[in-house]
């Protein structure tokens, strides 16, 4: 038996429940995968079948963290596969003795958590981290990530989130990369290799969860949960990709979305889990719903009942049920009355079973309860070292005005008063952002402290002046009190960590509260202001960039917040970022984007009737692929290897950058391509290539890219997938209106 593999010894009571202290290593199982899953599923009852695909969370209380008496009653009874949101080795061993040691067959339980950037030591969010457009950092950060929360008993991440989003309100977008899908499909593939690595059975790995299938991320109106309504080809072309990136990649579990596609529930939709995931992508993982996703089926209007809900998840391709217990509650019944059949029950069985296999649990159910392990790595020197690493490099310049004839960042260090001014300045919690998972509050540096830090022979002051919510302008006055008398004043401006995220949809997107009209009782004291922007999306932050001469968004950055701010403040590192989602003008121009169509009448101003506003320009604040830097690039050379390629072929794209300023500096060369003709319209220029260089003052370098037919393909009129014949042109610069351009043809 398995359960006999696993021995304890003393015991503990935490939270009403008797754990396990230590467990003896259970004997290597050395049975092939395959014979070992169709035994045990041979033994298994329908009841512990259906438990395997049954996921429950674990609470926190003012004791720590606990199962509810029902969750606690079925796993004894082996109706539970897994729990998430229990961590910490001690706690997670107690649940784990309870499923081998005390259930009939001694299944081991997986344990996921949302480790979504960092676990207790907060990373900058996804979207801040996408804007370092640094492969290797950010799947350094997954790798680290993993490793903390492996430390803390967790072997299983519902991460990375690869959904494409076009529209800053929907408060999601911090939790993804963006609007692109070639970058979202290299970041997915990135996350998936750092989480999981090669071996899944490394202690110090977890399984990977891409989410969230599918095109959760276009909700019309940006409302958190709503509707999605597209085409079949913008959902194949734009969307889809990174979800099959990542698969390609190896991730081993899926997520389900919790909007329609097409008329139909995600959680429901067997064309989306069935004919493309698997059938058409080949995908051998397991399928997990989001939170309560199949009872959510039920306010669709497309099943009468829970059961039906059930029937249609399990039918269409669920494997897991997360909370909802659905499974639970109704399969059984199902299977007797018919509308199920044991084959679709074994075939989501074997899948987790064969997830835990890969994982190491069989082998080895204690394998990350290491305690010495949890307490070399959770919350170590080198999380601490990377989430500086990573802050500094997803900070974005967005705007550096010369003041008496300099630039007024970076600042010079003999500065002798600042004040720092806003509700962001002294906060340890919200600069960590949503999804901060364990994150812990009193590890992280505030701006304050970080600019204290950097300047210590200078006087900082600090005072609010206003909230993230609400009218109140009292502090005004107490905040143009210190700016009056500082050299420089630093603006700490943004969204608390709960306005953005999940179920966290704005229809204003300006900066909350009143910290707009604090901005400009500041600007009217006449100091030199520096606005620092900690939020979770693209603001609109079209009042600051009138008024305010240095912007530097700086996303919520987690544990080192403070440090990395400081850095590019006085110019210990310079910034290299780039957005990777639009900043719009006003929240009337969402969903904005760098890739949209041609449409019949485009812009011209001097005639009415063409594709405009008669209120605001058509272009964004700031574009896709937008950052500066404290240094200069120049872009010249652009040569085409040859002016026409075969399909069979592949054709080169140089250009030469040169690093024309004062100080040394990292470009991201950007690479865009425009298909001047196809069969169904096409995007005015696609991002299809490119790298990240350091440049020392007066260097040059001549960056390369490849291109191939598969990289000009698209979906054509028939819904085929290739590259047709004709012309192309081709952009390379630092941002999406990169000017400086040539052209090839294809064969």
């Amino acid at each position: 038996m398995i359960k006999s593999l696993c021995m304890a010894s003393s015991l503990l009571v935490f939270s009403g429940i008797a754990f396990a202290q230590k467990a003896k290593t259970p004997k290597p199982i050395t049975q092939s995968e395959t014979e070992f899953i169709d035994g045990l599923m041979a033994r298994m009852t329908i009841e512990e079948k259906i438990g395997q695909l049954t996921l429950y969370t674990s609470g926190w209380d003012v004791t720590g963290p606990s199962l509810n008496p029902t969750s606690t009653e079925e796993l004894r009874e082996g109706r539970v596969g897994g729990l998430f949101n229990a961590h910490g080795v001690a706690y997670v061993r107690g649940l784990q003795d309870i499923a081998v040691k005390e259930t009939r067959l001694g299944i081991p339980l997986l344990f996921g958590y949302d480790v979504i950037h960092g676990h207790q030591t907060i990373f900058p969010t996804p979207l801040g981290e996408a804007s370092s457009w640094d492969l290797d950092l950010i799947q350094e950060s997954a790798r680290l990530s993993a490793i903390e929360a492996a430390a803390s008993g967790l072997n299983w991440t519902f991460n990375p989130m690869v959904d494409i989003a076009r529209d800053p309100r929907w408060g999601r977008v911090m939790e993804g990369s963006g609007e692109d899908t070639y970058l979202g499909s290299k970041i997915g593939v990135a996350k998936v290799i750092g989480y999981q690595g090669d071996n899944l059975a490394d202690p110090l790995t977890l399984l990977a969860c891409v989410k969230h299938f599918a095109a959760y991320g276009a909700p019309l109106a940006g409302r958190d949960y709503g509707t999605v309504d597209m085409s079949e080809r913008t959902l194949r072309e734009y969307y889809l990709p990174p979800y099959k990136a990542a698969i390609d990649a190896g991730a081993a579990t899926v997520m389900t979305s919790f909007n329609e596609v097409d008329g139909v529930p995600a959680t429901g939709s067997s064309w989306l889990l069935t004919d493309i995931l698997r059938n058409e992508w080949g995908f051998k993982g397991f399928v997990v719903t989001d939170y309560t996703a199949i009872n959510e089926i039920l306010a669709f209007g497309v099943v009468p009942d829970l059961k039906a809900a059930g029937e249609l998840a399990l039918k269409s391709g669920v494997d897991m049920d997360m909370e909802g217990s659905v499974f639970n509650r109704f399969t059984k019944q199902s299977l007797e009355e018919g509308k199920v059949t044991e084959a679709e029950i074994d075939q989501a069985v074997r899948r987790i079973l064969e997830a835990k296999w890969k994982a190491g649990l069989f082998a080895n159910p204690y394998l990350y309860l290491d305690e010495k392990r949890e307490k070399m790595h959770v919350r170590s020197q080198v999380m601490k070292d990377h989430a500086l690493n990573a802050g500094k490099r997803s900070i974005v310049l967005l705007k550096n005005e010369a003041v008496n004839d300099i630039p007024l960042l970076p600042i010079s260090k003999s500065v002798k008063t600042i004040a720092v001014i806003g509700p962001v300045g002294d906060n340890q919690l919200d600069v960590m952002g949503s999804w901060h998972a364990s994150g812990i509050e009193a590890d992280v540096v505030t701006v304050l402290a970080g600019i204290r830090k950097a300047v210590p022979n200078a006087l900082v002051t600090y005072t609010q002046g206003c909230g993230f919510e609400g009218d109140d302008t009292s502090g005004f006055a107490a905040a143009r009190t210190a700016a009056s008398k500082a050299d420089i004043v630093i603006m700490a401006l943004g969204e608390n960590y709960v306005q953005s995220g999940e179920a966290a949809s704005r229809t204003d997107i300006r900066l909350p509260g009143q910290q707009e009209a604090l901005v400009s009782a500041i600007m009217a004291t006449g100091k030199p202001v520096i606005a620092l922007i900690a939020a979770g999306r693209p603001l609109d932050l079209s009042a600051l960039d009138e008024q305010v001469p240095a912007i530097v968004n700086t996303w919520q950055l987690g544990t080192m917040h403070g440090v990395a701010v400081a850095d590019v403040l006085f110019g210990d590192y310079n910034p290299s970022a780039k957005i990777t989602m639009t900043f719009p003008r006003n929240v009337g121009q969402i969903p904005l984007f760098y890739n949209t169509k041609n449409v019949g009448r485009p812009i011209d101003l001097d005639q009415k009737y063409t594709s405009k506003y008669i209120d605001a320009p058509n272009t964004p604040l700031y574009p896709f692929g937008y950052g500066l830097s404290y240094t200069t690039f120049a872009y010249s050379d652009l040569t085409v290897s040859q002016p026409a390629m075969a399909m069979a072929d592949t054709i080169s794209v140089s250009v030469t950058v040169t690093n024309t300023g004062k100080m040394a500096g990292e470009e991201v060369v950007q690479l865009y391509v425009k298909d001047m003709v196809g069969s169904v319209t096409r995007p005015v220029r696609e991002l299809k290539g490119f790298d990240k260089i350091m440049l020392a003052p007066g260097e040059s370098k001549t960056v390369t890219f490849r291109l191939s037919a598969n990289d000009l393909a698209f979906y054509n009129q028939n819904m085929d997938f290739k590259a047709e014949p004709g012309e192309f042109e081709v952009f390379i610069g630092g941002d999406s209106n990169a000017s400086l351009s040539g052209g090839f043809e294809l064969k």
